[in-house]
């Protein structure tokens, strides 16, 4: 079951803590390819500088205006795809990008879509794991707390504290202090340390 829009409606930064040990779940081509969420970043409305918002209410920000619970899926790079979870209360622009999954589910059909890439490398970046899952700008503003379009979040395995490892954000390097540094990125530091 989807977590619910309640879920999303919170903090940006309990979000993103709280999506750690998720499940990611994709249906492609009739089979379900799931994985446990490892890596998430936090971006936090308009005053920080390393969120779109920082822009307002654009074409491309639109989606992180709208409700709590929905896909937000950018290009960047030229080349990379990123999908984030919009969270916080309708009109305010926040998501959480999802960094990075362990599969779980459907192994056969990511090792498809990843072509001599061993597993440990499969989904271990935001670009990656959007490859692997077939996720494009088809699923912006899709119901992530619904199951009809095919990507949701669910429920996995909390992860205790000490498992967890807070620091910056990855690849702002044009961003001014303090958002440049400031500790919004969670990583789990050890599939070992995933409880049931």
């Amino acid at each position: 079951m989807p977590l619910p829009a309640g879920f999303y409606d919170q903090d940006t930064l309990t979000v993103a803590r709280g999506l750690l040990g998720a499940r990611l779940v994709r249906m492609l081509d009739g089979v379900r390819v799931s994985g446990l969420i490892t890596e998430t970043e936090a971006y936090d409305g308009e005053t920080d500088l390393a969120c779109h918002a920082r822009a307002g209410l654009t074409a491309r920000t639109r989606v992180m205006y709208g409700p709590p619970g929905r896909a937000y899926v950018y290009f960047t790079y030229g080349m990379h795809w990123m999908l984030n979870a919009v969270c916080g209360p309708a009109g305010f622009p926040a998501a959480v990008l999802i960094r990075a999954v362990q599969i779980d589910s459907g192994q056969e059909l990511v090792a498809a879509r990843r072509k001599g890439i061993g597993p440990a490398h499969w989904t271990d970046g935001p670009g990656k794991l959007a490859r692997a899952l077939a996720i494009d700008s088809a699923q912006n503003n899709i119901d992530l707390t619904g199951t009809a379009d095919g990507l949701w979040i669910e429920a996995g395995r909390q992860i205790s504290a000490e498992s967890v490892t807070i620091g910056p954000r990855v690849g702002l390097y044009t961003v001014p202090e303090p958002w440049k540094s400031i500790p919004w990125r969670f990583l789990v530091t050890g599939l070992s340390n995933l409880e049931e």
